[in-house]
């Protein structure tokens, strides 16, 4: 097989991705189901079309093109990421796995293979958590972690239901509708910047990814007693603030004391009331993020949180409570993709670690219906979310050819 990546055109496909968004470059921004996600979904769905491929979508949004294989009864060999991008991002995240996914597919289609299963890109809808507080909502639905219930219980910021913004952008089906079984799909293969530095550090220019990282998020609500910032005295304080001050650096040490590397907790939200600094913090909310590829570890640090949570409730006479908002297995990767990946690096002298992916990925619930598993190429600095995400043009077209000789390996499978 002579694969040809035509570099040139997926790098001004991402180019031209990038400027529609609903801030000005370098700096990008779509959010599902906004005016920006509407036309970029419209942009590809053409460039999918224009490709030869049937394009159809489900009740949420979630966009997939197919190309026949000479058995279309079988199930299909699956790629894809998503194209919502948060505020003040970069133009790498998700969209190389969407149209790195189109350009391994032409490439095939260019270089006269044939293949027995059908092979399909997916697009997927709000990975992203900004518009509906919850990430990947799309592969959620598609997997069966996530019910049709979610119409009505999740909203936006607008006081908007899932179900009025998907209905208003034309998406009107049934939303248990988008649900598909296990073995849908014969095996998925999703392509990634790595979003950390390691790839970079070493020199290697692909990454088999073996395990996806559980996340955890929880809120957490802090009530204590407001008042003058002169007129209450210190013995007499029950400083929100404070109490969830300790709290987060309790959360930190708690994902320390694992001695393991992959387990990681963030505190990246911190909301004071009223937030005056001439008053005592009345109230304060956390919202926490807590990760690792071993889900026990995970949840003994979501404990050792919760411990804390009642510690300091006792000790600074403030009341807390906690929710968690999701708690989701950890996946790991399919062991005979990860093979296909390693070998289709080995036969083009292509260097190729094996690691984890610290971030997660549609590919997490992916794994819930089928065979999984990523690639994942350098970017600068290990910087992602940010307007100075990058990836060479050389690291993209790398994963670009091993991603489609891996489907089009498994696509020959009967």
């Amino acid at each position: 097989m002579n694969l040809k990546i035509q570099s040139s055109r997926l790098e001004s496909e991402l180019a031209e991705l990038a400027e529609i968004s609903a801030i000005p470059a370098p700096e990008v921004e779509r959010i599902v189901f906004s005016e920006q996600d509407m036309r970029a979904r419209v942009w590809l769905k053409g460039l999918c079309a224009a490709a030869g491929l049937e394009v159809r979508e489900d009740a949420v949004g979630n966009t997939y093109a197919r190309w026949q294989g000479s058995k279309p009864n079988l199930p299909a060999i699956a790629t894809g990421s998503h194209i919502d991008a948060i505020p003040h991002s970069g133009r790498y995240d998700g969209t190389v796995g969407v149209l790195g996914g189109l350009e391994a597919i032409r490439a095939l289609k260019e270089s006269g293979f044939q293949p027995t299963r059908s092979l399909e890109l997916i697009f997927f809808t709000s990975e992203e958590p900004t518009r509906f507080g919850i990430g990947c909502l799309g592969s959620r639905l598609m997997s069966g972690a996530l019910d049709a219930s979610a119409d009505l219980k999740l909203g936006d910021s607008a006081g908007e239901t899932l179900r009025s913004v998907r209905q208003g952008a034309g998406f009107i089906g049934d939303l248990s509708s988008t649900r598909l079984p296990v073995g849908h799909y014969a095996g998925f293969v999703e392509l990634h910047i790595e979003q950390g530095p390691l790839l970079e550090q070493r020199g290697i220019p692909i990454g088999a990814v073996t395990a996806i990282a559980a996340p955890a998020s929880l809120r957490i609500a802090i009530e204590g007693h407001g008042g003058h910032a002169g007129a209450v005295l210190m013995p007499s304080r029950h400083d929100a603030f404070l109490a969830a001050a300790e709290i987060a650096l309790a959360l930190e040490a708690a994902a320390r004391s694992t001695g393991a590397i992959d387990s990681v907790a963030t505190t990246g939200i911190c909301e004071v009331f009223p937030g005056l600094v001439n008053s005592v913090p009345s109230k304060a909310k956390l919202e926490a993020d807590i990760r690792d590829i071993d889900g026990a570890r995970r949840d003994g640090m979501i404990t050792s949180l919760e411990r804390a949570c009642t510690d300091v409730s006792a000790r600074r006479g403030v009341k807390v409570t906690t929710e968690v908002v999701n708690r989701d297995d950890p996946a790991s990767c399919d062991s005979g993709i990860v093979g296909t990946v390693t070998t289709v690096c080995e036969s083009h002298g292509i260097a190729c670690d094996r690691m984890v992916s610290r971030a997660y990925h549609d590919s997490l619930f992916m794994a819930r219906i089928c065979p999984a598993a990523m690639i994942f190429i350098p970017c600068r600095n290990g910087v992602s979310h940010r307007p100075e995400e990058y990836s060479s043009p050389e690291s993209i077209a790398t994963g670009v050819l091993v991603l489609a000789e891996t489907m089009a390996r498994l696509a020959q499978g009967d």
